[in-house]
Parts: structure tokens; sequence; C-alpha cells
């Protein structure tokens, strides 16, 4: 059987056509890069133009350069220059670039990896996102969105430089809390329920002297201990502890201290340094909020006195309101610390837990009230006389203020 030449062509040029098709299949990436449209690009502008409000210094041809890609009708151009100034942008909200740099103190980290960036970024433009993406990324506390309108407000250079500090603080901070989680203010010494985006309930706390200072970092709760022991640091039972346990063991077991497996430690009770609840949140830094036996302290103004724990008033209503999703209620709570058995209550939900330093935050009124460096770590010291919007001393409501009834009651309103 003869077959025609032409034919035989056709043949052999079409598995040709076939082979170099697959093979350019093969060899090219998996998607190509979304293109910027001029829309996106101008939404784009709109953020980098907002971003001196924030206290971010972006470079300064940023604006200038987005804006003559736009006009430039280049669509090749506005790809590279719409690209670089979002990843530089977002860097910038996430706290590695253009504004204050996170110190070696500040053990909470959200950052996010060039790659993630870019991946968001691309899905972005494809689904035509990005003023929703560039929003998520942006720090989106309410705390954050006030103390930016308060800069992009204040005359005095001081004060301004405090609310830039702390707007960096906040980008240093993950953009999502979660949806319930605890934040420590070591500043304002409080510790505020926040639930839905709003703060719910919230407690004064004691909070590490200047010499032992609590440090900044996050963790998840995962259970509540009632009638904990205490196993006291090393550090902290050389200072006298362990001393008194050797010399006079009779007088020491009365207060409770006991020398047991290696260590010295604190039996359950009223006279334990745990009062009767601490909450189970593993750290590397060995610190817990919890009760305390000396719980006149919380009537002081400054109230900066423990070894870098955080001890909670008004600690049974406290833990509480936390267990209140697992069923328990403070009559239960206080039926389980008057069996004097040491209990552990699991939770059904981890909690976040952000032990933070802000010296200027929303006050009730919604004016930024400024609070005392007790850690020393502003740029600049601000006097008395400047710190604007406070309440009380330190800008923390004064004894019987509704703060207390909060803790109490677990309704009453809370600053932004």
């Amino acid at each position: 059987m003869n077959i025609p030449s032409t034919r035989i062509d056709r043949t052999i040029g079409g598995l040709a056509r076939l082979l170099l098709a697959a093979a350019l299949f093969l060899s090219a990436p998996a998607h190509a890069a979304p293109a910027w449209t001029p829309t996106q690009a101008e939404t784009l502008l709109h953020w980098i133009e907002r971003a001196p409000g924030e206290a971010l210094a972006l470079p300064s041809d940023s604006i200038s350069r987005l804006r003559a890609a736009i006009d430039s009708g280049d669509r090749d151009r506005l790809d590279t220059v719409s690209n670089e100034a979002a990843i530089v942008l977002l860097r910038a909200w996430r706290g590695r670039c253009c504004g204050a740099r996170r110190p070696a103190w500040w053990h909470i980290d959200g950052s996010r990896r060039d790659a993630d960036l870019h991946a968001g970024l691309e899905r972005a433009l494809r689904e035509d996102r990005l003023d929703l993406y560039l929003r998520s990324v942006r720090p989106s506390h309410r705390h954050y969105a006030a103390l930016a309108t308060a800069f992009a407000q204040e005359t005095d250079a001081d004060r301004k430089s405090v609310i830039a500090r702390n707007l960096a603080r906040w980008r240093w901070m993950p953009a999502n809390l979660g949806r319930r989680y605890l934040l420590v203010n070591i500043a304002s010494q409080y510790v505020t329920l926040w639930e839905e985006g709003r703060a719910r309930a919230r407690w004064r706390v004691i909070i590490g002297k200047p010499s032992t200072r609590t440090p900044v970092f996050s963790t998840d709760v995962t259970g509540v201990v009632l009638n904990p022991w205490w196993n006291i640091p090393s550090s902290i039972a050389a200072e006298g502890i362990a001393r008194f346990v050797r010399r006079n063991p009779a007088a020491a077991r009365a207060r409770g201290y006991i020398y047991q497996n290696g260590r010295y430690r604190q039996m359950p009770g009223e006279k334990n340094a745990l009062g009767r609840m601490k909450l189970v949140m593993p750290n590397p830094y060995s610190v817990y909020l919890h009760d305390t036996s000396n719980r006149e302290l919380f009537a002081e103004d400054r109230r900066a006195f423990s070894h870098g724990c955080v001890r909670v008033d008004r600690a049974l209503p406290f833990a509480a309101r936390l267990l209140a999703r697992d069923g328990w209620t403070l009559a239960m709570i206080e039926q389980a610390v008057a069996s004097e058995e040491t209990q552990t209550i699991e939770m059904s939900e981890d909690l976040p837990l952000y032990v933070t330093y802000f010296t200027a935050e929303p006050a009730f009124s919604g004016e930024i009230r400024f609070l005392e460096d007790l850690y020393s770590r502003d740029p600049v010291v601000l006097p008395p006389s400047s710190r604007t919007g406070a309440t009380g001393i330190y800008g923390s409501p004064p004894a019987g203020s509704s703060d207390s009834l909060a803790a109490v009651a677990g309704a009453a309103p809370c600053p932004i």
C-alpha cells in the first residue's frame, strides 16, 4: 500500500507541532504572575499615600514612581513598579522595614515571609481582591487605627514620637490576634479579655519590677489550676526562702515552704504566692498569670511589684469568666477552691494570650492616653503634664471605678 508523501509530511508536521507544544507546556511555569490593572495600582497608591500617617517611612520616591508608572500606559513598567512597591508596603505593615526595628526584648513575631506575601499578592490580583488582601496584612486592631489617627493630628514632637513607637509595636504583633484572646498591657497594668474585636472585661494586674521585668511574649492558655503548688525558681529561693527552710523547717512548713524532690516548693493554700489560681500557659520564661496572697497591692496605682509574673486582681471571677464557655460558674470554682485540692481544669478551646508593652492607647473617652514608661523603652521621656487623656495616675482609672465592676459582672463597658 502506497501512502502519498504529502500525507506523510502532514503527519510528521502534526507530530512535531504536538511535541513542541508539549515541550513548551512542560517548561512553562505553573502559572504566570498576574498583570496589574491601572485600577489595582491606584488602590495600592492610595495605601502608600496614607503610610506616613502610620509613622511609616517608605522610600521617598514610592509615590512618584508608582504615579508615573500608572500614567505611562506601559503595562510591563506598571507590573514591575507595582510589585516592588506592594512588597515594601506589606513588609512595612508586618514590622520588617520602614519604621522602628523590633528589639530583642519583644518576643512576639508578627512578621511574614516574602514567599507568603508574594503568594497572597498574586492571588489577590487574580481574584481582583487587592484591597481586601492589603487590609488583611495591615494591623487591623482598633487601637492601631486610633493611634494612626492621633499620630496624624498630634503637634507635640515628643508625644508624636511615642505614638510612632507604639504604632511600630502593633506592627510587630500578628495581624490576626484571634476571635477571643487575652491581652496584658504591662504599661497600663491591666489584662483585657477581647471577643469578636471588642474589649469585654478587664482586670488590674501586678507586673514585674523594673529590675525583674515582665517579658513581652505570646502563648496559649490551655487551662486553669485551682489551689496550685508553687515550684519556686532557684533565683527567688536564693533570696531567702532556701535559707529559711534549711534553718527552720518547722516554721517554714507552717508557711507552706518545703524542700521536695530536689527543689523548693510552696504547698497550696491561702498563703501560697500564686494564691488560689494560676493559668496553664506554657512559655520559656516561667511567667504565669495567677492570683496572689498580697491582694492589698491592687489598690496601688503603680503596681510593679513582682519578680516578672503577672498577678491578677479578683482572680476567681477572672477564672470563671475564662471558663464560662466550658460550663463553669464562679460558685463552682469557689467550691472547688474550698476543697483545698489541687485541680486542673482544661479548656475546650485554647485561648491566645499576648503580654505586651504599649505606652499609648485609647482611653474611655476615645482620646489617647500616655502611660508611664515603666521599663524605659520609649525614645523620649514624657513629663506627667504631657500625659493627656489620663483618668488617673499613669492613665489608670482610680480604684473602685467601673473596671472593678467589669471584673465582677463581666459585662461593664471597656475602653476601645
